[in-house]
């Protein structure tokens, strides 16, 4: 997986409505790319829910938050509705996983990603990382504040 202090590596994704957005759309702000293995599964659900519950709260202390899995952007927009979540959710679709592989954080034999959080600085740069040891395990809210606290220290 990627480490805090490596330059965030370059990508061009679709959201869920089809519009591109790459990594020069998130500088000068603080992003969150939060890499999950796909749409519709329970725990993914469950996961997108805890993020849409605490956004107002992220966005307020100036993070931007991204959801990134190997499905479609067509996928990504029947989830949304479904889910009535906000998240702009970006397809990693095809080449399938390239972008995730690029952050470390793909899993070839089982063709989707690991649960992950990765936040972008400013200048484009990874500032903090964290995996979950198990695609069941969601990682909270909790660690993504605790990180933007350590970024504002």
């Amino acid at each position: 997986m990627i480490e805090a202090g490596a330059v965030a590596p370059d990508f061009t994704l679709p959201d869920q409505d089809g519009d591109e957005v790459s990594l020069q759309d998130l500088a000068g702000q603080i992003s969150v790319l939060a890499f999950y293995p796909l749409d519709f599964s329970p725990v993914c659900t469950d996961q997108l829910n805890v993020y849409q519950e605490v956004l107002p709260e992220l966005e307020a202390k100036g993070a931007r938050l991204y959801g990134i899995s190997v499905d479609s952007a067509f996928s990504h927009k029947a989830f949304q509705r479904q889910m009535g979540v906000s998240i702009p959710l970006l397809a990693d679709f095809h080449p399938k996983g390239e972008v995730s592989e690029a952050y470390g954080v793909y899993i070839p034999e089982r063709g989707h990603n690991q649960r992950a959080l990765i936040m972008i600085g400013p200048e484009l740069e990874v500032v903090w990382a964290h995996t979950s040891p198990s695609p069941l395990e969601i990682p909270g809210a909790n660690l993504i504040f605790d990180a933007l606290e350590q970024q504002a220290a």
